[in-house]
Order: C-alpha cells, then structure tokens, then sequence
C-alpha cells in the first residue's frame, strides 16, 4: 500500500498545479503523512531547474506550518488521551521526566528529525506534547527544513537528473552522519 501511495504521489509531479500538491503533501507529512516531499521536489527541479528556489521554498514554508499543525496535535491530544492512559499504567511521572529531558535537548531533536530520515512528523507531535516554546520549534524548524530543501534543489540545480541515486539513496545518509559528527564534536569540546 505505501508503494502505491508513493506512486501516486509521484505521479503529481507532472501536473499543472504541482507547486500546490507539494505544498499539500509538505503541509501533511509535517504531521501525519508518511511520503515525504523531496518525491515530488526532485522531479519537478529536474523537469524545471530555473524554479529550484521557488519549489524548495514552497516546500520549506508548507513544512514548517504543517510542523505547527503537528505541534498542536501533540500538544492538544495529550491532555484529551495521553494524560489519563499514562497515569492508569502508574507511568505519568516517567513522561513528565522524559517531557524535561526532551526539551533540555528540543532544539537538537528538532534539528535532527527536520534534517535527517527520521520522521519529522514525530518530533513536531513530541514537541507539542512535551511544551517546548513554541518560538524554539519554530526557529528549529525553520534551518533544519531549509536545510534539507535547499541542499536537495541546490543538488538538482547544480548537477542534474545525475545526482538523482545520490540524493534518494545517500543524501539522507549524509545528513544522518553529519548530526552524528556535529554532536561528536559538541561531546568531545564538551568533555576534553
């Protein structure tokens, strides 16, 4: 089923209101959706390189307000379902604890997620959920998506339908491995 809906959306690529769909499916994947994006960003930079800013710009913007719309699902959902289910298992205590230790790391998590193949649909939930300042999420939000729509249409801009295998398949890697470093770095300036 996720194949098909991938295929599907894929398929919007080629039509005449493509900017829209894409600013439909960054919206939804910010808080539920499962496909992300760049399926419909690559093939719409590659079919018109000269809009490269505008589609990743489209991309960022829908994004970061669909992130808000993950944010007020977590934090709205929580109090209706999560508070009571929590403290009939005797574990509210432990999410509060884990409510503090995320938003001591928000900003990193929200960077990561926004940047990195994690589903950044979870961080914008958990951050609504666990109360990080919605100022911070938004800030956050805003470089890790940029980030990551940027670098792609820069990608597609520069190099063409070539870099294609390389940002479907190693790109999401490469982020991956720069958080891992970046946070090496801090531990190591940290500690040393």
């Amino acid at each position: 089923m996720l194949k098909k809906l991938y295929d599907v959306t894929l398929s919007w690529a080629e039509h005449p209101h493509a900017l829209w769909v894409l600013a439909i499916v960054s919206f939804v994947e910010s808080s539920f959706f499962p496909i992300p994006p760049d399926i419909l960003m690559i093939p719409m930079i590659l079919a018109k390189p000269s809009r490269a800013w505008l589609i990743a710009s489209v991309a960022l913007i829908a994004s970061v307000l669909g992130g808000l719309l993950g944010y007020a699902i977590g934090a709205l959902a929580y109090e209706q379902f999560g508070a009571p289910i929590l403290e009939s298992l005797g574990k509210a205590h432990a999410m509060e604890e884990f409510s503090t230790r995320f938003n001591d790391l928000g900003f990193w998590a929200v960077l990561t997620a926004g940047i990195t193949p994690f589903p950044y649909k979870v961080i914008t939930i958990m951050s609504g959920w666990t109360g990080m300042p919605l100022a911070t999420f938004i800030v956050t939000s805003i470089i890790a998506r940029a980030l990551r729509f940027y670098l792609v249409a820069l990608l597609l801009w520069k190099f063409g339908a070539p870099i294609r295998d390389f940002i479907e398949k190693r790109l999401p890697l490469m982020f991956t491995l720069f958080v891992v470093l970046l946070f090496a770095g801090f531990y190591v300036v940290r500690f040393l």
